[in-house]
């Protein structure tokens, strides 16, 4: 091809992109008079070149766009929809004629009568004319303010000299894709220099080899930067064709774009531009209702679809939300029951956050017909299957009524990988950095501990429970030699974040870091949904690249259930909470506790209780906790094991001695029959037997005077206030064990399951006085339903006072910043009641 004409195609699809989305910019505000002076700019230089190249009929589309164009930068007519739709209509005929030039090196042949003359015709029209319609509500805009050049000269805006302009050359795709393999092939060669230095302790190599590395990571860097572009390039055909939905649709819809700047490979910028259009479309068509639909639900008439991008050290996130109704979670579960992809009663069980990812099993649209633009039951699943292909993970979170927002995270690049090697028996398999959220070390002397919870292993991590799974096994099946040592054996857990799932995965040993030049995976493999490609290390061995997404989906199938389901993991099963039994002290009935409440197990050696102030303490990470008995008349044993229940909350925290932990089971509890010993809450049934709930709080309370008389009183005051109050908590427990406490001190209880639930509650028009609400919970936590809450609606105003198990500094600003007034402790009545007192009486004023 000649090289001016493929200079002018590579510069003329450059300014088209520039020109669709400028103009639908100034659409929105006629008076950006910036925006049309570059459209203007842009198509008169693409008509001057036209006619220096020899194009005519390029020429004469060109030069009817230009007219209608100058005539509205001269303040002559009014921009409106119209002249809008032409002139993108214009600027599509230019660039079919340029991809047939780009085919054949002629224009290709077609008749442009009818676009001229719309073009000729609109730019005719007189400014009376215009006015009249403008008068009569036909017109879309308001006309701008006459630009700033001589109306009586056809002159661009003064262009950029170039001593301004940036100094750039075209380079081709393939010579850079050549140059990153090379660079590709000088990582791997240095990996190996390194470990040869590291296996012969070469010094006089060390000084080269350092100077070499550094040289290839300068090298590596700048070819890398030279295939990284703007993620605005992904984003250009976007407004334009959200303009194009809100007309076909009859919606009214603005697109907000943020992070554009943002850059990542080329390759991977390609990969996502239809990804993130069909979403762009599931938006615009499924989530943004019509006008009156959202006027009637209290809503602006005009829907808001939010893009934004940013880098977070290896990889891109990206997230687009809507402030439309929501997913029918409703709908995806009789779907996925009538397609045999649930059980009924799985189903039933199944909470909001499973429920959203159903949109990504193939067939599970919630269209209720066929469109032009979606309802086929195609989609959402492809776009997952093609985000994970590049590496990526997807994240869906949805709140009826107020919208959806998805969140994509993919690497930058495809060609060069950090990785965390890790060890499976004698085998080594690299993990990508991008899916590992942490790594957490559960041996001896470590904070972290895997329990079992109905049998499966779990690990505590920061008062939340993951579900954890081994490597061996999802590797090897029954066939692995390991499979049966138990899970508490293991040292080292990673914690995988992956298709908006949150797991552990069990390995035996952590090898190092390392930058892998990836390679795909052979045919003979290419069926396995476990590995995404393959390395060379620098020892020269083979290495396979895990694939998280697929591991997380084989867990699934081993276990025959999601074994990274937050909802489960919270929460074993519904209505049920997860109880630790124990032993203790003269009583022959058993104790117990809530779970989350338990921040962890001690065993200790007897010689390790010393006797302080009058009581008993024990040294636990460099800090003197109290520890003390179910009864005070308990005394440590001189020799052997103690094992202690620890509680912590802001201020306190206090060692249980018990003589042996029995089991964690889920149970249904409910208070059979309250206690007047205020160590204990009451007796409920747990696991056939009779069993007393301890006070967590009382144990943090309980301090001894002189004569050893109680300082605390678990004995709650009556409110002086009357008002109705909304309790929204996932545990039963808590629910069952906090509306009698409030019943009894005066007030109207309302109990929520869920976040969802209560937000429902707040459609049907429920009044409350003042909402209580738990923080951590499955799918959407107490910060989620805060952040709703005071989004706008019923509840905006209502005091909201935070109920959790974790009290700390960081746990209290996080509740603060996310919209509740006060923060309380869930097992501390005393307090609870107090700060309930204190916020209606500060309401009432």
């Amino acid at each position: 091809m000649d090289e001016l004409l493929q200079e002018f195609l590579n510069e003329t699809a450059e300014n088209l992109e520039t020109a669709d989305n400028e103009l639908v910019k100034f659409e929105r505000d006629p008076d950006d008079m910036e925006a049309l002076a570059t459209i203007f700019r842009l198509v008169h230089t693409v008509k001057g070149s036209c006619g220096f190249i020899g194009l005519p009929r390029l020429e004469r589309v060109a030069h009817a766009a230009e007219t209608l164009l100058g005539k509205v930068r001269d303040g002559e007519i009014v921009v409106d929809a119209a002249i809008v739709t032409a002139t993108l209509d214009a600027i599509d005929r230019v660039r079919s004629i340029t991809a047939g030039l780009a085919q054949t090196e002629t224009e290709p042949e077609g008749d442009d009568t009818a676009l001229i003359e719309r073009l000729e015709g609109l730019a005719a029209e007189d400014r009376a004319a215009q006015d009249d319609k403008a008068g009569n509500g036909s017109a879309a805009c308001a006309p701008p303010e006459p630009a700033s050049t001589d109306p009586s000269e056809d002159q661009d805006p003064p262009a950029l000299g170039r001593s301004g302009a940036a100094q750039t050359i075209r380079v081709s795709v393939d010579l850079l894709e050549e140059l990153m393999t090379s660079v590709s092939e000088l990582v791997l060669t240095r990996n190996q220099l390194m470990q040869e230095r590291r296996r012969e302790d070469a010094a006089d190599l060390a000084l080269p080899i350092d100077r070499l590395s550094a040289q290839i990571g300068r090298l590596q860097e700048s070819v890398m930067r030279t295939r990284m572009q703007p993620i605005s390039g992904a984003w250009n055909i976007l407004p334009r064709m959200v303009r194009t939905l809100a007309v076909d649709l009859g919606k009214r819809i603005d697109l907000v774009m943020e992070g554009g700047d943002t850059e990542l490979d080329r390759q991977m910028l390609e990969l996502i531009k239809d990804p993130l259009a069909h979403m762009v479309r599931n938006s615009a068509d499924h989530g943004l209702e019509a006008p009156a639909e959202r006027a009637a639900a209290g809503k602006r008439e005009t829907g808001t679809i939010s893009l934004s991008a940013t880098q977070e050290g290896g990889h891109i996130t990206i997230t687009l939300a809507d402030d439309g109704r929501g997913i029918n979670t409703h709908r995806l579960r009789e779907k996925a029951v009538a397609s045999g992809v649930m059980t009924a009663a799985e189903a039933k069980a199944a909470g909001e956050p499973q429920l959203c990812r159903l949109i990504f099993h193939p067939g599970m649209s919630t269209a209720e017909a066929v469109t032009n633009v979606s309802g086929r039951g195609v989609g959402m699943d492809v776009v997952r299957a093609n985000v994970e292909k590049i590496g990526g993970a997807i994240e869906v979170d949805s709140t009826p009524g107020q919208g959806t927002r998805f969140k994509l995270r993919i690497p930058l690049t495809l060609a060069i990988m950090p990785a965390l090697i890790v060890g499976v028996g004698e085998a080594r398999f690299a993990v990508p950095q991008i899916a590992v959220a942490e790594l957490v070390r559960t041996g001896e002397g470590s904070e972290h501990r895997i329990e079992h919870v109905a049998g499966a292993p779990v690990l505590r991590l920061r008062g939340r429970l993951l579900p954890l799974a081994s490597l061996s096994t999802a590797l090897y099946g029954d066939a692995a030699e390991d499979a049966e040592i138990p899970p508490t054996a293991a040292d080292h857990v990673l914690v995988i974040r992956s298709a908006g799932l949150h797991f552990g995965i069990i390995v035996d040993r952590i090898y190092d870091t390392e930058e892998l030049v990836v390679k795909p995976v052979s045919r003979t493999l290419s069926d396995l949904p476990l590995y995404s490609g393959n390395a060379i290390l620098g020892d020269g061995n083979v290495i396979m690249i895990l694939d998280m997404n697929g591991i997380a989906a084989d867990l699934a199938d081993v276990a025959g259930e999601d074994p990274a389901n937050d909802d489960k993991a919270a929460a074993p099963e519904d209505g049920r909470d997860a109880m630790l039994v124990f032993r203790a002290g003269r009583d022959v009935q058993p104790f117990a506790v809530p779970l989350s409440l338990v921040t962890r197990i001690e065993d200790l050696d007897a010689a390790a209780v010393e006797r302080a102030g009058g009581g008993y303490v024990v040294q636990l990470r460099e800090r003197l906790v109290p520890l003390v008995g179910m009864d005070e008349a308990w005394s440590p044993a001189e020799t052997g094991r103690q094992i202690a229940l620890v509680f912590s909350d802001l201020h306190d925290t206090v060692a249980l001695a018990v003589d042996e932990v029995v089991d964690i089971v889920d149970a249904a509890v409910s208070l059979e029959i309250s206690s007047s010993d205020p160590a204990r809450l009451g007796t409920a049934i747990i696991a056939g037997k009779a069993t007393d709930l301890i006070d967590v709080a009382y144990l943090l309370r309980r301090r001894s005077d002189r004569e050893g008389d109680m300082l605390y009183s678990a004995r709650p005051t009556p409110g002086s206030i009357k008002a109705d109050i909304l309790v929204v908590d996932d545990s039963p427990f808590f629910r069952n064990m906090l509306k009698p406490l409030l019943d009894s001190a005066g007030y109207t209880v309302t109990t929520a399951a869920g976040v969802d639930e209560a937000l429902a509650m707040r459609e049907s028009g429920k009044r409350v006085d003042l909402i209580l609400s738990d923080i951590e919970m499955p799918g959407k936590s107490g910060l989620d339903f805060a952040r709703a809450v005071r989004g706008g609606g019923a509840w905006a105003k209502v005091p909201m006072v935070a109920l959790s198990s974790l009290a700390g500094e960081d746990d209290m600003d996080a509740g603060i910043a996310a919209g509740f007034d006060r923060y309380v402790a869930k097992f501390d009545r005393e307090r609870l009641l107090t700060l309930l007192a204190t916020s209606l009486k500060d309401r009432a004023a």
